[in-house]
């Protein structure tokens, strides 16, 4: 059996800075949408490079967002990270150069988002958006390794 427990606001923190893939979470008309994305983390916000779609369709219209990312070594090691938050798409040029020289030390070529090509019956043109989240609450929760004893350490016991 496995002990989960909370983690504290630095741990969850720090797993956000060590990762920086994660899933996605927004809704319109109350239904949700999830997608992996790429992030980088600045220990205060986060920040997604992506490009136009409907990604930017229902941020525009409710930018309330849930983000999970995770630490998975195998059924028994693992972290959780669940950010709520505010995403904010950014237009200002110093702050847009601000977020993607964070982005690029994380994801220096900006992947999956430009090397994208589409190749429906349509074309669409590649346009990038950077967003800031601004989370409203950081949480976390991690299985506790405690060491079990093997087949000879209960037989022990038992016969002690």
């Amino acid at each position: 059996m496995i002990e989960i427990e909370e983690m504290r606001a630095d741990e969850a923190r720090e797993v956000l800075g060590s990762i920086n893939f994660a899933h996605l979470a927004m809704a319109r008309d109350n239904i949700p949408y999830v997608v992996p994305v790429h992030y980088a983390f600045d220990g205060n916000d986060l920040y997604v490079y992506t490009t136009e779609g409907k990604k930017a369709e229902i941020i525009r219209v409710n930018p309330e967002i849930c983000l999970q990312a995770e630490d998975v070594k195998d059924n028994e090691h693992w972290k959780s990270v669940m950010v709520t938050g505010t995403a904010e798409q950014i237009i200002d040029e110093d702050a847009r150069q601000k977020a993607l020289d964070v982005i690029l030390k994380v994801n220096p070529r900006l992947t999956p988002a430009i090397s994208i090509r589409w190749m429906d019956s349509w074309v669409r043109e590649n346009i990038e958006v950077i967003y800031r989240i601004s989370p409203r609450s950081v949480t976390g929760r991690k299985t506790i390794n405690r060491s079990r004893p093997n087949t000879a350490q209960l037989t022990k016991l038992k016969s002690d």
